[in-house]
């Protein structure tokens, strides 16, 4: 009976909740027209973004009741309202979200004020079926219907609130497109900082050496001395300029990748980070390091070099910024996607937006479709989290 009970007053607050909820749909709905009848005059256009975003959260504050009901969340898919006053005007009207929250709060505007006014009889109805059970011994009558009616209210929620296929897709799209625009200047970024190395470093490293060849030339006869001591400078800023060059190839595609395969060129990474950095490899990945088992499965180019530059990243910056010690690496395969997760001992404080580093991450992650995670709260440690779907 205490069970039974208990389930019954929680149905019955979400009743409540739902009663109330309906009185202010009621309110809103006078809004909404008035809302409608000031735009169509054109005199309140700039009302009607304003009052989608209310709905929006009208309907958000119905799924979380219905998500604390039955334990299973409704997912929500707008298109977001931002720009100028006609592109906000455009997306208010045009997202198919706007549509399936009108469509329940009117179905809601009659079913909850149906159920307001019985409102009164719940507590009535609670107390009489306490005293049936208590001294007849009899089974709950109320109780259970109380508990079908908030099944019900849910039941029908969902239905009205659940994304429309359509909804989904604009979302999708919407997604799609932020997602290109950040690989687009994720790549541009890149092409820039080759770019600027190949201009800064290598050219000037090979500008010096051809000066140093053309002097050497000119001096040969008459001072072999000099001239072999700008040929050993030539050599020098030859050497110089290969190591730089092969730098910049690193950073487009490291060949040790493809050498050694994700696993291998991650503990490269480690060893020559200047942490103490333990890392740990799924046995379902190949790894080409010395003295690692044979077999294994290998992420495609795209997701294994996105894997890698994440981890490269998230060591430099641990070293630069975070004054860590200790850090780990962990690869891991999923049954359609790779993971990995960077752990540091350092004093925390990350800030998503606040450096190229790692915003350069999740444009990188992003272009593939996969999920960063950062957890770094101040005093450490940092953990970066990564989700890359792939197929294997």
């Amino acid at each position: 009976m205490r069970t039974t009970v208990r389930q019954a007053w929680r149905a019955t607050v979400h009743l409540v909740l739902a009663a109330v909820l309906s009185f202010a749909t009621i309110i809103f709905i006078t809004v909404l027209i008035i809302t409608v009848i000031a735009t169509l005059a054109v005199v309140g256009a700039a009302m009607l973004p304003e009052t989608v975003l209310v709905i929006r959260r009208i309907a958000g504050a119905k799924r979380r009741m219905v998500a604390d009901w039955t334990g299973q969340e409704i997912p929500e898919a707008y298109l977001p309202i931002k720009g100028r006053l006609r592109e906000r005007l455009r997306t208010a009207v045009r997202d198919p979200g706007t549509f399936t929250d009108l469509r329940w709060m009117i179905a809601h505007y009659f079913y909850g004020f149906l159920g307001a006014l019985a409102l009164p009889l719940w507590p009535v109805g609670l107390v009489v079926d306490g005293v049936w059970q208590g001294l007849l011994g009899r089974e709950a009558v109320v109780l259970p219907l109380i508990s079908r009616l908030a099944d019900l209210d849910a039941r029908w929620s969902t239905a009205l609130l659940k994304p429309s296929p359509k909804a989904r897709l604009a979302e999708r799209v919407e997604e799609l497109t932020e997602t290109r625009a950040g690989a687009v200047a994720a790549h541009g970024a890149e092409l820039r900082r080759i770019e600027r190395d190949l201009h800064d470093g290598t050219q000037a490293r090979l500008v010096s050496l051809s000066m140093r060849i053309g002097l050497a030339k000119r001096a040969y006869d008459r001072d072999p001395e000099a001239a072999r001591k700008l040929l050993d400078d030539a050599q020098d800023q030859a050497e110089a300029a290969l190591t730089e060059l092969r730098h910049v190839v690193r950073g487009i595609h490291p060949p040790i990748l493809t050498d050694r395969g994700l696993a291998g060129a991650v503990r490269a990474l480690a060893a020559s980070s200047g942490l103490d950095v333990t890392v740990g490899v799924d046995g379902g990945l190949e790894d080409r390091s010395e003295g690692a088992p044979e077999g294994g499965a290998r992420p495609p180019a795209a997701v294994e070099a996105a894997a890698y530059f994440v981890v490269a990243e998230s060591l430099t910056n641990a070293v630069k910024h975070s004054g860590a010690e200790r850090a780990s690496v962990e690869l891991a395969r999923l049954p359609a996607g790779l993971r990995v997760v960077v752990r540091d001992d350092g004093r925390g404080g990350a800030d998503e937006g606040g450096g190229s580093g790692l915003l350069g991450m999740q444009r990188r992650v992003a272009a593939l479709d996969g999920t960063l995670m950062v957890t770094s709260p101040v005093g450490g440690p940092t953990v970066i989290e990564v989700e890359l779907p792939c197929v294997w």
